[in-house]
């Protein structure tokens, strides 16, 4: 039973994964759709090549490659380069600029990706990065001054992004090799066919055994651009020749070549072709009985891909290549294609294919049957998925309840520095929030706002921070890790009766796909004893960089006596701090009062009220104060009374959980018994009075502090998540 509900279970998400992802992909295509809805995925394309003039690159780069992605569980988006905003990227872990010209947008983008700890790619298909390489076209000499400066620009424009980016993903060997003089880490993906292309082959394959058998030998050449005019010039006496020879031989050329130099001789055996649109050219291919792919042998065009040979491996057509490049890497001769390396080869060779039925039969076979396992989205897609997912730097989400500074807030806060230092890519999930970036100690976060958000992309964990937050992110979001930071004993935040109660009890006993951890021994105990969960600690910490200490003077005519705590939460006990105020002298005592969300009540005897201080601020508070009085009966870690040590300050402190594991009465601090308001009143004398005690609270309460300072505590937190 338990084996079929885990099955009905993974069916359910891929089906829903499916629905999600279909309609995310028509929402983000549809004009009508909110602007502020954001669609967090896994992968963004920024691509820089308009698919209205060069659709070829564009349709292998991006969208095969989505198709890769999108098969192996990667959901990804694309831009045009012209038609984005640099703060788009907040919502992807991986950015691939494909072809892509540097911009001011596109330095800003990946500015932005880097600062937020994603990782960013450079995708290319031609040495069109440096004009060494371009300067070897020989269709660029035809060009005018303006026009040869326009295009140089635009190379060296696409070398400064290159120059920009941590990786790339490319085409070739020959071309990989290169780009390795730009950035190191260079992963080849070859140019695949995609799943429609497979089924616009088959269809022109059925469609072809269907036609009556025609007598001519057509020999395709689909060149595409002008730029191939000298490759085709290069293997014209041996085209010639054959045409001479065999009067039942065609030649068919597609594209943009020049035929200036073909006689009227020949005329009529040369079919001309221009552009047709991608999803016809199958049918077309089909139609010829050998395909050739000369090129010269230069460097730039030995990066080129094998295309022309896998176009025509679709359709079982064989090829005849130049024997460079990736030709020369992918085509094994004579039983895959065949491969030449001068003019009498590629003369013998046609005349071969031609001579030879069975022999062009059983090439274009062989081609076919490796293409179909080797130059396929479907069957390709792991391996990209896997580079992509190697370098990608852990992604976790923290679903916060919201970003209003309190010390469990603080907390999480610090623990997402210290990762994103670390060179994780943080997330900071809320269920709303007007920020899309959010700034905190140096560090600049990436915040989605669940109410403008639909997510699909993977993390490698999320992290629930309180009990709200839990279920959701069990029920709602991809990860291959769900952890619950519990820092108190959430249930015993509401009086009994009260609904949330049992809301917050039930986080403690999820009996599935839930990793605990802490940040308090007193939590990690009890999780143990009363729920038998097991929760990995690690201690918290204090940030020293903007503390200054000294020990104070109680003998100045008014001490200042600092109250901390939220007064409309009935654990923090705030009331009790105040009625032991009310016994104090006026004339001796100062009191100020710091809150994060309650305000004082009528009766509370005030000097000075500070509510919703940042963070950074709250350290000099604590130093222009001589004396903590805290009355809390439940915390998880209390951070106060260390705040307030930190500065040289001396505390006066109820005992409870979250205080024990570092403050020691007589030692570091004063404990005074809950509820005895006499108690307290009297350790507060006694501090002013005993000069040896107020020495030995202080030197031990600094030592205390010292030993949580945050960066002491960093490996212990990086553990934490990482195991």
């Amino acid at each position: 039973m338990d084996y079929i509900y885990k099955s009905a279970k993974i069916i359910f998400f891929c089906f829903t994964f499916f629905i999600v992802s279909t309609k995310n992909k028509e929402i983000s295509n549809n004009s009508s759709i909110n602007n502020n809805t954001r669609f967090i995925k896994d992968v963004l394309f920024i691509n820089g090549c308009n698919p209205e003039n060069l659709p070829h690159p564009y349709r292998y780069r991006v969208l095969h490659q989505m198709e890769q992605l999108n098969a192996g569980f990667l959901e990804s988006d694309e831009y045009f380069y012209l038609n984005f905003e640099p703060i788009i990227i907040s919502n992807y872990r991986i950015i691939i600029f494909f072809r892509c010209p540097w911009t001011e947008k596109v330095g800003q983008a990946i500015s932005l990706a880097k600062s937020l700890n994603k990782k960013v790619i450079f995708d290319i298909d031609d040495l069109v990065i440096d004009t060494k390489y371009t300067d070897l076209i020989p269709f660029l000499k035809t060009l005018s001054v303006k026009q040869k400066e326009l295009y140089d620009d635009g190379v060296k424009r696409m070398g400064k992004t290159l120059k920009l980016c941590e990786f790339a993903i490319t085409t070739t060997e020959t071309l990989a090799e290169e780009l390795k003089h730009y950035v190191s880490n260079v992963f080849i993906n070859h140019n695949v066919a995609s799943d429609e292309m497979w089924k616009l082959s088959e269809d022109a394959l059925k469609k072809k055994e269907l036609q009556k058998i025609d007598e001519h030998i057509i020999i395709g050449y689909f060149s595409g651009s002008i730029s191939h005019q000298p490759d085709l010039e290069m293997i014209k006496p041996a085209l010639f020749k054959i045409l001479k020879e065999y009067n039942n031989v065609q030649l068919l050329l597609l594209g943009e070549l020049k035929l200036d130099n073909f006689t009227k001789e020949y005329s009529s055996q040369i079919i001309i072709k221009n552009f047709i649109d991608w999803k016809k050219l199958p049918e077309i291919i089909a139609g010829v009985d050998i395909n050739i792919a000369p090129i010269e042998n230069s460097i730039f065009n030995c990066a080129k891909s094998e295309n022309k040979w896998v176009e025509a491996a679709l359709v079982k057509v064989p090829t005849v290549a130049s024997n460079y490049g990736a030709f020369k890497k992918v085509i094994k001769n004579k039983e895959t294609g065949i491969l030449c390396s001068n003019i009498n080869q590629w003369y013998e060779s046609l005349k071969m294919l031609i001579e030879n039925k069975n022999l062009r039969k059983n090439i274009g076979i062989n081609a076919y049957n490796r293409c179909k396992e080797e130059y396929n989205t479907m069957y390709t897609s792991k391996k990209l998925v896997d580079y992509i997912n190697s370098i990608s730097n852990r992604h976790i989400g923290f679903f916060l309840p919201s970003l209003q500074i309190s010390g469990g807030i603080y907390v999480v806060l610090k623990h997402a520095c210290i990762l994103k230092e670390e060179g994780w890519d943080v997330d900071l999930i809320l269920p709303e929030e007007k920020k899309v970036l959010f700034d905190f100690e140096g560090h600049t976060f990436n915040i989605i706002s669940l109410n403008k958000a639909i997510m699909v992309a993977e993390y490698d964990i999320i992290v629930a921070t309180l009990y709200s937050t839990l279920f959701n992110i069990i029920n709602n979001y991809r990860a291959r890790k769900h952890l619950y930071l519990v820092q108190g004993y959430e249930t015993n935040f509401y009086p009994y009766g009260n609904y949330f109660r049992f809301v917050a009890e039930k986080t403690y006993s999820v009996p599935f796909g839930i990793q605990y951890i802490t940040v308090s021994k007193w939590c990690k105990s009890w999780l143990w004893k009363k729920y038998k969960k097991k929760a990995r600690y690690a201690p918290n910490g204090i940030d020293f960089n903007n503390i200054s200490f000294y020990r104070r003077n109680l003998k100045k005519k008014k001490i200042r006596i600092l109250v901390e705590g939220d007064s409309s939460s009935f654990y923090k006990n705030v009331d009790e701090s105040f009625k032991i105020i009310q016994k104090l002298d006026n004339n001796t005592f100062e009191i100020w009062y710091l809150s994060n969300n309650g305000k004082p009540k009528n009766w509370y005897r005030i000097d000075k009220f500070f509510n919703k201080i940042p963070h950074e601020k709250v350290y000099q508070i604590y130093s222009d104060c001589d004396i903590l009085l805290k009355s809390s009966w439940l915390e998880s870690f209390s951070y106060p009374p260390l705040e307030m040590m930190a500065t040289g300050g001396y505390c006066i402190v109820v005992s409870n959980e979250g205080n024990s594991e570092y403050l020691k009465d007589e030692e570091n601090c004063l404990l005074y018994s809950l509820g005895d308001i006499d108690d307290a009143v009297q350790k507060i004398e006694r501090l002013i009075q005993d000069e040896q005690l107020q020495k030995n609270l202080y030197e031990n309460g600094l030592k205390t502090a010292q030993k949580r300072d945050w960066k002491k505590m960093r490996n212990q937190i990086i553990f934490l998540y990482s195991n």
